[in-house]
This record gives C-alpha cells, sequence and structure tokens, in this order.
C-alpha cells in the first residue's frame, strides 16, 4: 500500500522539506511507477503511516486540518474523518508524482500549486508560483493560515522571530511588526520551473483552475524574498489586474535578481565590488529597483549598498529604492512605475475606469497571499 498526500498537506511537506534540506529532496518517477503508486493509494486503516506523515510536516494531530489524499477512483475511498480523499478524473501529466520515502509519495510542486489554486485569486495563486519558482519558501506552518485568509504569523507572538534573516538588534515588539512585515522564510533551492507549471496549465483545463492559467502567464523566477515577489507583482502585473504594467516594457520588463557585471570604472566606483545583483532589474529603463528591507538597514549594509549603488551609476543604471512603506503607497509606487516608463521612452497610460480601487484590491490580494493584513 502507499499514501499519496496532496493538496495542502503536500504544500506543507514541501515547505518542510525546502527548509530542512535547503532544496525539495523527493524523486521524480516514470508514468508507471506513478499509475501504480496512484493505483495502490488505498488509505485503510492500518495503511497510512501518520507518525511518518508528521515528521514530513505533512500532517499534526495537534491540528484541526484533515490530511489530503489522492486515490486514482471512488473504489478506493476508505471512510477516515482524518482524511480528505480526492480523485482527479483526467489521466495525470508525467511528473505530477514524486517518490517522498519508503511508501509515501506526493503531488509535485507544479501539481500541489494547482490543486491549491482552485477556485482561489490569481493574486494569491501567483505568490504561490513566485514562491515554488523562487530562491525562498515560507514555513509549514503558514499554510492553513494563508490558505484561510488569516494574518500570519499573530501580532500577539513573537515564536517565529528569530527565523527572520538579519533582524539585528532591535526590540521583540519591532521584530514581530518587521516579520508581519518580511516575512519568515528560508533559502533554499527553486522548487519547480516555469516550464513544469506550464505543462500542469496545460492539463488543468477546469473553469475551477482559471486563476492557475493566468496566474502561471504572469509568474516569473528568482525572487529571493517574499518582499520581492510582491514588488515584482504589484509593479509588474498588468493593469486590467491592478498592477503597473512594467512588465510589459521592452527587453523582457522586469528581471528578478538579474546580474550585472561591473567594468573596471564601476569596480573601483564601488570600491572592489567586481558585480551587482538586481533585486528588480528593468532592462529597457535601465533601472535596478531596491527593496530596502531590514538587512539594509545596518550600518555594514548601508556602506556595501551605497558602494554597490556607485558601481551601478559608473554603468549607467539608475538605482531606486523602495522601503516598506512604499510598498504600501500606491501613489508612490505609481511614480516608480511612471519613472521606469519615462526612461524606457514608453507612455505611462491608464486605460481602464476605476484603477486605484483596482490597484488597491490587487495589494491586498497579493498580501493574503503571503499571510500579511490588508492595508
Amino acid at each position: 500500500m502507499t499514501t499519496v498526500i496532496s493538496h495542502f498537506s503536500a504544500l506543507r511537506a514541501i515547505r518542510r522539506a525546502r527548509r530542512a534540506y535547503s532544496a525539495l529532496s523527493w524523486d521524480s518517477v516514470d508514468s508507471e511507477q506513478q499509475a501504480q503508486a496512484l493505483a495502490s493509494c488505498i488509505p485503510n486503516n492500518d495503511a497510512i503511516d501518520f507518525g511518518a506523515l508528521s515528521i514530513l510536516d505533512a500532517w499534526n494531530e495537534d491540528d484541526s486540518e484533515l490530511l489530503d489524499l489522492l486515490v486514482s477512483d471512488e473504489d478506493n475511498r476508505r471512510p477516515d474523518k482524518r482524511l480528505l480523499q480526492h480523485i482527479l478524473t483526467a489521466p495525470l501529466p508525467e511528473g505530477a508524482i514524486m517518490h517522498v520515502e519508503a511508501d509515501i509519495y506526493a503531488t509535485s510542486p507544479a501539481v500541489t500549486a494547482m490543486l491549491c489554486s482552485k477556485n482561489e485569486s490569481v493574486a494569491k495563486t501567483l505568490m504561490l508560483l513566485m514562491e515554488l519558482l523562487g530562491t525562498y519558501s515560507l514555513p509549514p506552518g503558514a499554510t492553513y493560515p494563508i490558505a484561510h485568509d488569516d494574518i500570519w504569523p499573530k501580532g500577539d507572538g513573537c515564536a517565529a522571530t528569530g527565523d527572520l534573516d538579519c533582524l539585528g538588534n532591535q526590540s521583540v515588539v519591532e521584530q514581530q511588526n518587521e516579520t508581519r512585515y518580511e516575512q519568515v522564510h528560508y533559502k533554499c533551492e527553486p522548487a519547480t520551473t516555469i516550464e513544469e507549471l506550464e505543462a500542469v496549465a496545460r492539463f488543468a483545463k477546469s473553469s475551477s483552475y482559471t486563476s492557475f492559467r493566468t496566474a502561471v502567464k504572469l509568474a516569473r523566477p528568482g525572487s529571493a524574498s517574499p518582499a520581492e515577489s510582491l514588488m515584482f507583482a504589484v509593479l509588474g502585473a498588468p493593469m486590467r489586474f491592478g498592477g503597473f504594467g512594467c512588465c510589459s516594457l521592452p527587453m523582457g520588463g522586469l528581471l528578478l535578481n538579474y546580474r550585472i557585471d561591473f567594468d573596471t570604472l564601476a569596480v573601483n566606483m564601488s570600491s572592489g565590488i567586481p558585480y551587482a545583483i538586481c533585486d528588480l532589474y528593468c532592462p529597457a529603463a535601465g533601472v535596478d529597483n531596491e527593496y530596502n528591507g531590514i538587512g539594509h538597514e545596518l550600518q555594514n549594509a548601508r556602506i556595501h549598498d551605497g558602494n554597490r549603488n556607485n558601481g551601478l551609476k559608473a554603468m549607467g543604471i539608475h538605482v531606486l529604492v523602495i522601503n516598506r512603506d512604499q510598498m504600501k503607497d500606491l501613489v508612490a509606487l505609481e511614480a516608480f512605475a511612471q519613472t521606469m516608463h519615462r526612461l524606457a521612452g514608453v507612455r505611462f497610460r491608464y486605460r481602464i475606469k476605476g484603477y486605484r480601487k483596482r490597484q488597491a484590491a490587487w495589494l491586498n490580494a497579493l498580501r493574503a497571499g503571503i499571510g500579511l493584513a490588508p492595508v
């Protein structure tokens, strides 16, 4: 007997693996193994190792959440109040299921994202895709609060604040405030690729997965934090969604964590820094949009950032710094977008009505996708 976890149980396990190993250590299986694993998933009482699933963070007996399982057909369902048993009627695409350990399998990150996106908003789905494509992961504990549109982490606790990179010498209250904005995250390798997501999007033909198909078209690889994903989605998304349309600019629109190698003059101006990694680079405008998070406010970081920015200026690149407060200010964000359009030689113009309401709704939906409160 096998166990095939799916939906939010699989997403928790994905986040746990990326946190523990800095990469998804699961193994791909061929189509035959995939079919065998699914056919053998018959959740009898003695067939599921809940202890092993708890270690994998796919299930926790202290949670009120049920274990999501994928079964091949109605005949394989078993009555168990601890389980949510799902059936996908269409044949699964290649690579839809991965081997985790022993007799435990899970849906792949791309398929898991599709399943978790059912009847969700485009914005919320986009933030999940940016995470899976990026070099960071939210903790497993964030999965269900975000799924239920709750704020995470809660403001009355600080247990998670110690996991955030570069908190500095802040007080506990300051750390809580920063954590709620920056969000706890872990550095890791990407869990999926654009190509894998596109393949699953071709499979996801149901109207329930419209948001997933749309989000796949908007998503880009390379984000290194929830804040960078938020900055990209706000500035880059088409205006009809509530973004500022910068991804439509020539030469690729916006590129996440793009490397620029310095010439001799730039190296000298930067006091020996050989290259810069741009948070959000707009090639057509020659603009590096930098998110000014907690780590940038430390003394050593400010010195490094100043030297780095000198090097970029020597390369003819404009550096725009977006701070945490500005990421909540639509007027300020519009000014950043207008600047990039002007430098790219493209007119910035709204062709929709009620654009500010759309922008506010888009921003808040994106924030909900990473557990942030609305603004």
